[in-house]
């Protein structure tokens, strides 16, 4: 008998879910689409923001398969209460800061879906993932410098999420610090 995905150490986690990178697909683009209309449908407020985010976003770079959606409630809004309309229709929550959390949709016991999804919930203007978006869309040779840094990663890293998202930090953090000077009063 398998474990449950709740059951499982990390390095069990990081084994049956690897770092996958593929070359940019269009139809990433239709997944988020769905989903967004999906999630607007059943959380049914209108004042939340949500964004597709991440390497499946930007342009013409290899990403992992996985669409990563920004979702941004107001600060009047408990987390909690989105939380568990999450829960209630797919979702798992993988991590919980006090003003963040992140779940996925996809993952299953025996490995990635055929659509998997990272789901960032944050409060209205924690949003530097909207600024690196845009950067390297608008910046063609620092998003192909972006992709090369993914590619040399991606093997030794295979097995480990946390290593991967860390050696690709400070690429990220410089070029978000950048993007927030041009783009100021953008979000």
């Amino acid at each position: 008998m398998k474990k449950s995905l709740s059951e499982m150490t990390l390095e069990e986690m990081w084994k049956l879910f690897p770092i996958i990178l593929s070359e940019h697909k269009s139809c990433w683009r239709e997944w988020y689409n769905k989903e967004e209309k999906r999630i607007a449908t059943f959380i049914g407020m209108k004042n939340i923001k949500i964004y597709h985010i991440g390497s499946t976003a930007i342009n013409n770079i290899w990403a992992k398969p996985i669409v990563d959606i920004l979702l941004e409630i107001p600060n009047d809004i408990s987390m909690s209460v989105i939380k568990e309309m999450l829960l209630n229709n797919g979702y798992i929550c993988m991590h919980e800061e006090k003003n963040r959390k992140s779940f996925n949709r996809g993952y299953t016991n025996e490995g990635f879906a055929e659509k998997v999804f990272h789901l960032h919930l944050h409060y209205y203007g924690d949003n530097d993932e909207l600024f690196f978006r845009d950067y390297m869309n608008e910046n063609f040779v620092l998003a192909k410098k972006y992709e090369k840094l993914k590619l040399s990663l991606w093997k030794e890293f295979k097995y480990n999420r946390d290593a991967y998202t860390n050696a690709k930090s400070s690429f990220v953090e410089k070029y978000t610090k950048c993007a927030k000077r041009k783009y100021r009063n953008r979000y």
